[in-house]
């Protein structure tokens, strides 16, 4: 039978890997799974991830000043912060428009540096890729989009997006509900968004069109994409979750190909309606 995976072979990215996980293990993958390559924004998801398990520990809150006057942590993991996309600049006020800022993301790190004690990549580190086993992930630059690392490591990172353990269940079901909710704004490379909802970190699907993920990727997906041509997504209802990276930068490719993909994983792989999703 062929597998939805085949498609990927008609990509024109290269290098390119792919894999599937159903309830949490790997079902599939396809491709170059072990080169390193560039994640971009997909770097945001463990830079999310170390931050929650700072503030689950206790080495600072989600209320806790950070970034514009008025900002907290909470608006720097969910884009509400005002700041500029690539500079310090603030182009709106605090909490009232969905502006993705990699300045933002760097600010975050600074934050979480500070409050641990020590540089951020070292906490990285120590607090995601040692435990989740990324052992081929590095920290190459900026906090928002300097990871990389092969597809066998990004399966990692969503294994703990999909069935989190070093998150507390409480902590992993805020960062994917939407944060500041009701804003408007522009999801990087497909257009503006009424509601641009952005949970503590990963982007939630919600009703957003046009969108990255397939038209049958169920309203609470969450997840991220990266300008590098890579993504992650979680699909809790299907209990379905995909990952990819290649060498290719998004572009009008990845939007055709990548929600053609993700329907055709969903379809062979979503699992029955009355299976209870995980919380």
């Amino acid at each position: 039978m062929p597998s939805p995976l085949d498609a990927i072979e008609t990509w024109p990215a290269v290098p390119r890997g792919v894999a599937v996980l159903v309830s949490g293990e790997i079902a599939e993958d396809r491709g170059d799974v072990a080169t390193p390559l560039p994640w971009a924004s997909v770097t945001k998801l463990a830079t999310a991830l170390a931050t929650v398990i700072a503030i689950a520990g206790g080495w600072l809150g989600l209320e806790d000043p950070a970034g514009p006057p008025g900002a907290t942590v909470a608006h720097l993991l969910a884009h509400a912060s005002g700041l500029d996309f690539e500079t310090r600049a603030v182009r709106a006020p605090v909490g009232t428009r969905r502006i993705y800022s990699n300045a933002g993301y760097e600010v975050l790190a600074e934050t979480v540096g500070a409050a641990v004690g020590r540089r951020f990549d070292e906490w990285l580190t120590e607090a995601v890729l040692g435990p989740l086993g990324m052992t081929s992930t590095r920290l190459e630059g900026s906090p928002a989009a300097g990871l990389v690392g092969p597809v066998g490591d990004l399966v990692g990172l969503a294994e703990e997006l999909a069935r989190p353990w070093l998150v507390p269940p409480d902590w992993a079901g805020a960062m994917r509900r939407v944060a500041f909710p009701g804003l408007a704004g522009v999801l990087p490379g497909l257009g503006y968004q009424a509601s641009n909802d952005w949970g503590l970190g990963p982007e939630l699907r919600d009703g957003k069109s046009p969108h990255w993920t397939g038209s049958s990727n169920s309203p609470e997906t969450f997840g991220h994409f990266g300008a590098a041509g890579g993504f992650v997504w979680v699909d809790p209802v299907a209990d379905v979750t995909c990952v990819c990276l290649t060498g290719a930068p998004f572009g009008p490719w990845a939007k055709r190909a990548w929600p053609e993909l993700s329907d055709a994983v969903l379809a062979r792989y979503a699992v029955r309606p009355d299976v209870t999703p995980p919380s």
